[in-house]
């Protein structure tokens, strides 16, 4: 089902899309893509919206800094120094995050309007990335394909095509709270979390990579038995299944108050816990989690990580599942 849901001031409309199957419920903008509620049963079988989000579009051109449930890219996370090599050029970017670049500049694909075309049990967003949009090379051509599973699990997949040498890194960043999203609840951090990560990449003072893949052996990145997320977090967490070609299994996030439980799948090498520190009015510090699938931080400036390149004649591919239970 498709609605309008606002119109931005160059007077393009916004319409947001509703996917229901198996008890669970997804509204998608074409508004950056953006998951702006889920509705999942808890253990008594009642319905709650389980993501942060704005009920009309002026919410999300209001606060646009917490990329809430939002597409992410062209680049997600930080590349430092909002600059990058390639092919012996060095690409200069917009420091939004100064002096970083962060989740694809200041006008990324969370801030653009999607086309929207319906599939069976979802629907595919796409849009075309101009060679030189927020300083990234080549021409992307690129798609996001949200569907619901018989078992009510959203199944989010990328595809991108180039017609030049770039990087290209997607994620979807919603804020999960399976108590049941409330603005200013703060009970996120509540939640009890296990990995499938036994390294993590350390940052310095602006949360880019310090180049180490360090043991979570010992330290409280240790998740791989579950335990209470608690908060200062905003790390990547390096999978221990690597890139893969179909999604794996690699996190479990669960509620005890309410017994929903989320688990994700990725094809992805990495995933970054955000705890939520820094959000703002309307909302509050640890009303949600993120957990973005994705490659790591600053990959186009480390070479050892892996890598982000995409060329033409290549597909990039990426896949996550979102599952969703209670007990």
């Amino acid at each position: 089902m498709s609605e309008h849901f606002g119109t931005l001031s160059d007077g393009t409309e916004v319409r947001r899309w509703t996917l229901e199957r198996a008890g669970v419920r997804v509204r998608v903008l074409s508004y950056g893509g953006i998951v702006q509620s889920l509705e999942v049963p808890d253990r008594d079988g009642h319905p709650a919206d389980v993501v942060l989000g704005f009920a009309d579009l002026e919410g999300y051109l209001t606060h646009p800094g917490p990329y809430l449930g939002a597409l992410i890219g062209r680049y997600a996370n930080r590349i430092a120094g909002g600059r990058f090599p390639l092919d012996g050029l060095t690409y200069a970017l917009e420091p939004n995050n100064a002096p970083n670049s962060l989740h694809g500049g200041a006008h990324g694909f969370d801030k653009r309007v999607w086309e929207v075309t319906p599939v069976e049990h979802g629907v595919r967003l796409s849009r075309v990335s101009p060679h030189g949009e927020e300083g990234f090379p080549g021409t992307l051509e690129v798609s996001a394909t949200y569907t619901l599973s018989s078992e009510g699990a959203l199944r989010i997949a990328y595809e991108a095509v180039t017609d030049a040498p770039t990087v290209v890194n997607l994620t979807n960043h919603s804020y999960f709270d399976l108590a049941g999203a409330r603005a200013g609840s703060g009970d996120a951090g509540g939640h009890e979390l296990r990995l499938a990560a036994s390294r993590f990449t350390p940052v310095d003072a602006d949360l880019i990579p310090t180049g180490t893949l360090d043991d979570v052996a010992g330290t409280r990145f240790d998740f791989r038995q579950s335990r209470k997320v608690g908060t200062g977090y905003d790390h990547n967490f390096v999978l221990d299944k690597g890139v893969t070609a179909s999604p794996e299994q690699v996190a479990e996030l669960y509620a005890p108050s309410t017994g929903r439980a989320l688990t994700v799948a990725t094809t992805e090498p990495g995933l970054q816990l955000y705890t939520a520190d820094h959000l703002t009015e309307p909302f509050a510090p640890g009303d949600g989690i993120a957990l973005e699938t994705q490659h790591f931080p600053d990959s186009p400036n480390r070479p050892d990580f892996p890598g982000t390149v995409l060329r033409p004649g290549e597909v990039f591919r990426s896949e996550t599942v979102y599952g969703f239970s209670a007990r």
